[in-house]
């Protein structure tokens, strides 16, 4: 497969493959096995699985015939990096009205 980068989050929108990323977190599996967990067909999931692992989110290994695919790390960390600057901006916000607060008790 060519990996062709896409945004994480673009990947991350569709529900299907959401949930594709929630069953890999309990085991890796073939596309055959994620198909029979959808009322979707094979290529419909192959095209989800395809998304997922351009940007960054799962690899595939080919086993024989089968390809399986595993979660790896690369797009949960620009998600983690996206979501961490946010967490900082409101602990920032949080302490100074903490310290607004505390001035208006000791007034």
């Amino acid at each position: 497969m060519q990996q062709q980068i896409i945004d994480p989050f673009q990947a991350i929108v569709d529900p299907s493959r959401r949930y594709i990323l929630q069953l890999l977190s309990k085991d890796s599996l073939t596309i055959n096995e994620l198909a029979d967990n959808f009322d979707l067909s094979r290529p419909a999931v192959s095209k989800h699985v395809k998304v997922l692992f351009n940007a960054g989110f799962i690899s595939i290994k080919d086993v024989g015939r089968e390809r399986h695919c595993i979660l790896k790390e690369e797009g949960f960390k620009k998600l983690q990096e996206w979501i961490n600057y946010f967490d900082k901006f409101w602990e920032t916000k949080l302490k100074k009205l903490e310290a607004l607060m505390d001035q208006n008790v000791k007034k």
